[in-house]
């Protein structure tokens, strides 16, 4: 019973002041570290509040010295610019005096030269001086030359004024002769139109029963047809004919005229405007009208008519009588002219 009623005592024990004094203890200590955090959370911030001042400090100081060193380093550069100018103008300097040096040199030289071209000139001076004298002693030679001059040119205008006289004369002469040439050569152009217009009517009748021959101002015109084939300078036989007949007027024709007039009977050929192959004897119309203008000229010389009075010549198809591409144009335009006129 006694060891039961100790054991309900062991098992009364009462913790709670333990616990209350440890939790004052650990309260006390806490107090404490909180008061020493605040302490060192003071000082801590005294001495960050001094270095943050010695940092302004230290950075207005180095913005002091960054702006002095600008303002030495901007000193530094208009140092080396003067030095450069310097340097520049010291250059200059020197090129300057080399040059005026060279000047110097130079001008020693050309006073030298100049002495000796005073000499050479002064040489020069004399010579001209004598030359001058020379030229005076000339001057009066010329002069009394002249006088003599004058004197033949007075008798050379004497001469001059007879001479003008006579080739007054001589125009008066000229133009009466002139007149009296012209007066001959109208006398004979009427005199060769007169025999044009007897042979054109000698011609008119013994050809007058041809339509393809007509006369056309002052030519007689022949119809290529009624002379040549086709395409040929061959004469026909019809057209041996009409020119035997034209051969015969015209020899009597050359009887009346006087010897004195120098005719001519020009043969003038004629195409129409149809181009030639050139594959023929004759490559275009220019050398057909040539050829059959020749044919009639050596047929009336083979008759009689002198070859000194006799010309032929060739104009194709450019001297047409009739403009137009019409199958009447082209006959009319196929001829062979004869024209009596002066060489």
């Amino acid at each position: 019973m006694a060891l039961a009623r100790t054991r309900r005592r062991e098992r009364g024990v009462d913790y709670w002041p333990g616990f209350v004094d440890a939790l004052s203890t650990l309260l006390l200590a806490i107090m404490f570290l909180l008061s020493v955090f605040v302490l060192a959370q003071f000082l801590l911030s005294r001495e960050i509040t001094g270095k943050d001042e010695v940092l302004t400090r230290l950075n207005s100081q180095i913005n002091e010295l960054t702006q002095l060193l600008a303002l030495e380093r901007s000193n530094t550069q208009d140092a080396e610019d003067q030095l450069a100018n310097l340097q520049a103008s010291l250059q200059a300097a020197e090129t300057e005096r080399s040059r005026l040096e060279q000047l110097l040199s130079q001008g020693a030289g050309a006073d030298a030269a100049a002495e000796e071209e005073i000499g050479t000139l002064s040489g020069a001076l004399d010579e001209e001086r004598q030359i001058s004298q020379r030229a005076l002693s000339q001057v009066e030679l010329l002069n009394q030359q002249i006088a003599a001059l004058r004197k033949q040119i007075g008798a050379l205008e004497g001469a001059l004024e007879v001479s003008e006289a006579r080739d007054r004369e001589s125009s008066t002469k000229i133009a009466d002769l002139g007149r009296r040439l012209n007066v001959a050569l109208a006398q004979r152009v009427q005199e060769l139109n007169r025999y044009r217009s007897d042979f054109f009517g000698r011609l008119r009748e013994i050809l007058s029963d041809r339509e393809n021959i007509r006369i056309v101002g002052d030519r007689f015109v022949f119809q290529s047809e009624v002379l040549f084939p086709s395409g040929s300078e061959v004469i026909n036989d019809a057209g041996r004919t009409e020119m035997a007949k034209l051969a015969e007027a015209i020899i009597d024709l050359q009887k009346e005229i006087p010897p004195e007039i120098n005719w001519v009977l020009r043969v003038d050929g004629h195409t129409d405007n149809v181009p030639l192959s050139g594959t023929g004897r004759y490559r275009d119309n220019w050398e057909l009208s040539s050829a059959r203008a020749t044919s009639v000229v050596k047929y009336l010389i083979s008759q009689g008519v002198p070859a000194s009075r006799l010309v032929a010549a060739g104009f194709g198809e450019f001297q047409p009588l009739v403009e137009g591409d019409t199958l009447d144009a082209r006959n009319k335009n196929r001829r062979i002219e004869l024209k009596l006129t002066e060489r």
